[in-house]
């Protein structure tokens, strides 16, 4: 977890060499199978969560009841899971990946949020429309100076040395946490709650409903399946020099929460999608099925 000074192009810092391109484009060093692993998987997890959010915006332009069909407080729920994502990997200095799928995780947010609203108030003309978009400037607004902070914040000290994945003559140990660091590790956790918590009104929406049309569930499908990438990308990463395994999960450890502990609640959806999808089905084809 090496991340190079603003600016800077000492790839010594890097001390048993790394792919050129990816310490060029991430500033991050991949010094054996498990790191390049790492940034693959990574990479991939962010095209899955880009390709995520395309099948609802079409299925929002084809039905237009995206308002109906999606839970607000879900919405809500995820954009501020992901403005915590962001601020929080920042602080608590998170692997370069996670800071940029953040970035994109807040920017698709807005893009979703503004298109609820527009299909809320589009026949619906409100008094709330101005503030609602005065909001939505000051999260985009937020969101785009954040990774200011990155430069404020000290950079972390390069390895003198690369230990792997294999035992050293000398046991490692914990790496304490800094003050900026305890500050985006609280920010952290509080988004991975976010993170939980934005599920429950759209498993509620689609039970009340008994229906989960309007819903592309190839949001919810490439979502689980980035998430599950995003933390195997984090797991396989190889901690800093003389960093323990635990150390290294417990400074991770709301982020890993955050991606591989929705799973489960994503699988509840996934569920209610093929539960209420038979139902549709076999209420459409039970007319068929009465004598004439």
């Amino acid at each position: 977890m090496v991340w190079k000074k603003l600016g800077s192009r000492n790839f010594s810092s890097c001390p048993n060499g790394s792919i050129q391109w990816i310490w060029d484009v991430l500033g991050e060093c991949a010094q054996d199978g498990w790191d390049e692993a790492s940034v693959g998987l990574g990479l991939i997890s962010i095209l899955c969560f880009a390709a995520s959010t395309f099948p609802q915006f079409i299925k929002a332009y084809k039905t237009g009841n995206m308002d109906q069909a999606l839970s607000l407080w879900f919405l809500l729920g995820w954009i501020g899971g992901d403005s915590c994502n962001l601020i929080g990997s920042f602080l608590a200095d998170q692997l370069p990946l996670q800071s940029y799928t953040a970035v994109y995780y807040v920017m698709a947010d807005l893009v979703m949020l503004t298109l609820y609203f527009y299909y809320k108030f589009r026949k619906r003309p409100s008094p709330l429309s101005a503030p609602i978009n005065s909001m939505l400037l000051f999260l985009m607004g937020t969101a785009c100076a954040t990774p200011l902070l990155s430069a404020a914040g000290p950079v972390a000290a390069p390895r003198e040395g690369f230990r792997g994945r294999a035992l050293l003559s000398v046991e490692p140990g914990s790496k304490p946490f800094t003050r900026q660091e305890i500050i985006g590790f609280v920010i952290g956790s509080v988004s991975s709650v976010l993170y939980l918590l934005s599920r429950l009104p759209q498993i509620r929406t689609n039970f009340l409903r008994k229906s989960t049309q309007g819903i592309s569930y190839s949001l919810f499908a490439l979502v689980m399946l980035g998430n599950t990438l995003y933390g195997l990308s984090v797991l396989l990463k190889n901690p800093e020099e003389g960093q323990s395994e635990g150390s290294y999960l417990l400074h991770h450890l709301p982020w890993l929460v955050g991606s591989l502990g929705v799973l489960l609640l994503d699988t509840i959806i996934s569920i209610q999608f093929l539960v209420y999808r038979r139902s549709a089905a076999a209420s459409e084809l039970e007319p068929l099925l009465l004598p004439s």
